[in-house]
């Protein structure tokens, strides 16, 4: 991809926006802006009787509160499965004795650079949860199931939650 006149229009506290021209082949140079984001990762955790915990926290983007896997962004350097016992662990108490991968999504990427890791915990353990202070956090517990039609019709509507439950009962859960 062939880009020219790159510049950061903003430097926030989790994204920059950077603009750039793209060459499109025979179309010439178009104008695009990219929201660059650190990348995150989301854990399905998955408890031996066919329930998963899910967090029901408040999204002002969304304008209210959405039900999600526990989930998180990358510090620098970070191993996404590091990441993920974190979160996991930050957000609902539980460690996962195994995670294993559920593949990368990209979250919207006609404008976001982005990568979420997902995984699906399992071999899980309860602690005590220690959200961020600025974290209001439920825990949900629910046959898979259940969270799998709460996808389907819509009642669970957040991207990497879908994408990991379904990617989980693709495997056979």
């Amino acid at each position: 991809m062939e880009t020219r006149n790159r510049a950061i229009l903003f430097r926030g506290l989790v994204v920059n926006l950077e603009q750039m021209e793209v060459n499109i082949g025979h179309k010439g140079w178009h104008t695009y802006q990219i929201v660059r984001h650190p990348g995150g990762v989301g854990v399905l955790p998955l408890h031996a009787d066919g329930s998963v915990t899910l967090i029901r926290q408040l999204r002002p983007a969304a304008r209210g509160k959405l039900l999600e896997v526990p989930a998180g962004r990358l510090a620098p350097e970070e191993e996404p499965a590091v990441c993920g016992r974190r979160e996991l662990m930050e957000e609902t108490g539980l460690t996962a004795g195994t995670l294993e991968p559920l593949g990368i999504l990209h979250s919207s990427p006609g404008v976001f650079d982005e990568v979420i890791h997902l995984f699906l915990g399992r071999d899980l353990t309860q602690g005590e949860a220690a959200p961020e202070a600025y974290e209001d956090i439920e825990t949900v517990r629910i046959p898979l199931s259940e969270a799998l039609e709460m996808a389907r019709d819509g009642r669970i509507s957040d991207g990497k939650t879908i994408a990991a439950l379904f990617r989980a009962a693709g495997r056979g859960e």
